[in-house]
């Protein structure tokens, strides 16, 4: 599955995509965040999400009164984020591995395991670097990403929901799941083409390794998970406890 296709995959996804997580707490999850990069010395400014989707996960922070810039690859998620949000943010279409320098930024965020899409061969490193790209002197770049337990779980499972547009379904292709691989699921429902996404696994080794060559210090790797419907970040991360890894590097003062 190249990103072409998971460029058709979200643009089928776009109508229904709000409904698919509306019980996601995205207030909360940015407080959550927010407070972890206040350790590393955050300063508010501008914020560049990458794989920015619908705008559900940037809303909170312009609510805080950053100023944010959007981009993803799905022309039909940002169609719907612009009619939610108009002129208020500049949206761009953007492929995360060969993302353009849209300017200087205190923050750099891809959440929503944007980083788990890129399969291919260097497309990672190329992601990472062009994030690093966009960072302001000494601002931060926080990403998340699928943990192997998540894999091992609701990713290869069969979920089924109904939804005010209709009922949809997520099935999992995977047979096995084992560190590093790359596994499939497949999204039907009313209202939505069927289509399948491809993700792939990285090990929080390999991924701070690529941080670091990228040009970035690890400042924070830690795990996220969900407990009396509270959001937790923990150190360490364990892949089999926590269903996503949080990173956040800095960009050096001397870019």
């Amino acid at each position: 599955m190249s990103m072409e296709d998971a460029r058709g995959a979200y643009d089928k996804f776009a109508p229904i995509y709000d409904q698919f997580n509306h019980l996601n707490d995205y207030e909360l999850w940015t407080s959550v965040l927010l407070a972890e990069l206040e350790k590393h010395g955050i300063r508010k400014g501008r914020l560049l999400d990458v794989g920015c989707g619908t705008g559900r996960a940037f809303e909170p922070m312009l609510n805080r009164g950053w100023e944010v810039q959007g981009c993803d690859l799905s022309e039909g998620m940002l169609a719907e984020a612009g009619r939610k949000f108009g002129e208020t943010v500049e949206l761009a279409v953007a492929d995360v591995r060969d993302l353009p320098v849209f300017g200087e930024f205190e923050l750099v965020w891809a959440l929503n395991d944007v980083v788990n899409y890129l399969t291919g061969e260097g497309e990672l490193e190329r992601a990472l670097t062009g994030m690093c790209a966009n960072l302001a002197p000494g601002g931060l770049l926080l990403f998340d990403a699928n943990s192997l337990g998540l894999f091992q779980s609701s990713f290869s499972s069969g979920i089924s929901e109904a939804m005010s547009s209709g009922p949809w379904s997520w099935h999992g292709l995977a047979e096995e799941v084992v560190p590093g691989g790359t596994y499939e699921a497949q999204v039907s429902g009313d209202g939505v083409e069927m289509h399948v996404h491809r993700q792939r696994h990285f090990p929080v080794t390999e991924m701070v390794a690529k941080m670091e060559a990228a040009g970035l210090e690890p400042v924070a790797t830690v795990g996220q998970q969900e407990v009396d419907s509270q959001i937790l970040l923990t150190s360490p991360p364990d892949e089999m406890r926590d269903y996503k890894v949080v990173y956040i590097g800095r960009q050096s003062s001397e870019k």
